[in-house]
């Protein structure tokens, strides 16, 4: 196990799920994951336990699926019903390179900070700062010279995204763009 797992920042992790409840007398547990790809995560060597806001390594002695989008979970020393206690309702988070690598049109939020906005009919926009995703339809946040520009992530606006150029491409519905400036 390599060490990047000991000093990890919430910023440098993604969040995989939740601790839901005990499974066993023997300390094993239930995480639900929020992903829809749990059997990616069934072989894991450790995952990040989030304790009173710190993120603390657990070693994981064996994992399976259970019921599909459930994790059984057996953590080293974690043995008993009441060590599973102390963990209940915890997030588990793991660190960002182990996300599975996304292809074409399709990206994580946090891997297109930074990027260029560019729209097919106005040009450079400007550079993603954020995602706002409180409202029903997730907006990039960009930045065009201290302007906040919002454009909502929807699959029938992104045309492309060149990660090689850190460029998304984007048809914005006329006159969105001008609201803004």
């Amino acid at each position: 196990m390599t060490n990047h797992f000991f000093v990890m920042q919430k910023t440098d992790c993604f969040y995989l799920g939740k601790i839901v409840k005990k499974y066993s007398f023997k300390g094993e547990v239930l995480a639900k994951l929020d992903t829809d790809q749990p059997e990616l995560y069934e072989n894991l060597d450790a995952i990040l336990v989030e304790l009173r806001n710190n993120l603390v390594p657990f070693f994981i002695e064996n994992s399976k699926l259970h019921k599909s989008e459930l994790l059984r979970i057996k953590f080293e020393d974690i043995d008993t019903e009441q060590d599973a206690d102390s963990i209940l309702k915890s997030d588990l988070y793991l660190p960002l390179e182990f996300l599975p690598k996304l292809e074409g049109n399709k990206f994580y939020f946090h891997e297109v900070i930074g990027f260029k906005v560019e729209d097919v009919n106005f040009g450079k926009v400007g550079i993603i700062k954020g995602i706002n995703d409180n409202t029903a339809q997730a907006l990039f946040e960009i930045d065009r010279d201290g302007i906040d520009i919002l454009v909502p992530m929807n699959d029938e606006l992104i045309k492309k995204v060149d990660r090689k150029n850190k460029t998304i491409l984007v048809e914005t519905p006329e006159g969105l763009i001008d609201l803004y400036l």
